[in-house]
């Protein structure tokens, strides 16, 4: 029995209770877990934080890896950037701080929204003429050919009153309807939000960051301590394919596929986090050069013992003997042979 939520066609199934079922029993465990873990999750929200905002600038075309993106993210003198993708990562921090430190006071509302925005784009110069306010022109998705011909493969709401029209239409229906799960609509928020795609740009990055504001204010506060975004940019494909599944049904679209994709996401976040607590307690244990070496492996997997003793400063030798050691006592995992060799943490 097909079930219709907003303006979307959505058939549960034991499948779909079963994720939800799964997600809400981590959650209703990690009062506990979070009194116990206290101090080991301010580092694990430092972490995520950086990784969170250099996934999702980089899935909209960044090249910055984490490392460059922390350095830029700590430079929080500097008000003028030598190119885009710094602007775009000072932004999203920016936006980001603002959320997990004040999200019980944001309303869920398109001042808010449009206000976020505006930080977002708040180092851009070049974005002025759009930050902060709804779409003037048309921006739906196009792939181009390399015989240079376009094709839409994503139509977005029209410019002007529709949009408009549109975004009033969602903020008033996630208040109104009061029978819907909180999880599942949070993602048709996200959904909808980026087939309404109001913003002229930056709509990739708000999604997800609205994500992440919707996700603490319905309670699910774990979020703050492992990178959605790095999630999404681990299934940056399965993601396209399946936004423009449902997509291109429009209107009364079956959203199953993505509903089912972002629970996905959320338990591999969960998984995700688990591991990472497991990890802390292992370390607990560990001398400063082993803590050091798995940390560095944990953030960098697949490093070669060379490039590990470089980055650390560790001559080589002793850092072969503490990979050795870590492999015998199962907390490392040896791939390959000779020069190829490289190691992994799980």
């Amino acid at each position: 029995m097909n079930t219709l939520l907003h303006t979307f066609s959505l058939k549960p199934d034991w499948e779909l209770i079963s994720k939800i079922s799964k997600i809400d029993r981590f959650d209703a465990s990690w009062l506990a877990i979070e009194k116990r873990e206290g101090q080991s999750l301010k580092q694990l929200k430092s972490i995520a934080k950086v990784r969170s905002v250099g996934a999702s600038t980089r899935i909209e075309g960044s090249k910055k890896n984490d490392d460059e993106v922390e350095v830029i993210m700590e430079n929080v003198k500097i008000s003028k950037f030598e190119d885009r993708d710094a602007e775009e990562i000072r932004g999203y921090r920016e936006v980001l701080d603002i959320i997990t430190e004040s999200f019980e006071d944001i309303e869920i509302s398109e001042s808010s929204i449009k206000h976020l925005h505006n930080i977002l784009h708040k180092y851009s110069d070049s974005e002025d003429w759009h930050r902060g306010d709804y779409k003037q022109q048309s921006n739906a998705l196009q792939a181009t050919y390399p015989d240079g011909t376009k094709n839409i493969i994503m139509h977005t709401t029209d410019p002007g009153y529709a949009t408009e029209d549109a975004m009033r239409a969602l903020v008033k229906w996630y208040y109104a309807d009061k029978e819907t799960l909180p999880i599942i609509r949070t993602a048709l928020f996200v959904y909808e939000f980026l087939s309404i795609h109001p913003f002229q740009d930056g709509n990739g990055r708000m999604s997800r960051l609205l994500t992440t504001l919707l996700l603490l204010k319905n309670g699910y506060t774990w979020i703050q301590y492992m990178s959605f975004e790095h999630e999404i940019e681990n299934r940056k494909t399965e993601y396209y394919k399946v936004l423009l599944q449902c997509q291109k049904q429009r209107p009364g679209e079956d959203v199953y596929p993505w509903i089912m994709f972002f629970f996905n996401c959320l338990i591999e976040v969960q998984h995700l986090l688990l591991n990472k607590l497991k990890a802390q307690g292992i370390t607990a244990h560990m001398t400063q050069k082993e803590k050091l070496t798995y940390s560095f492996i944990d953030n960098h997997p697949k490093s070669r013992s060379g490039e590990i003793a470089d980055k650390l400063n560790i001559p080589l030798p002793t850092m072969k003997k503490l990979l050795a050691d870590l492999v015998s006592k199962n907390i490392l995992l040896k791939h390959g042979i000779g020069k190829g060799t490289y190691y992994t943490i799980d």
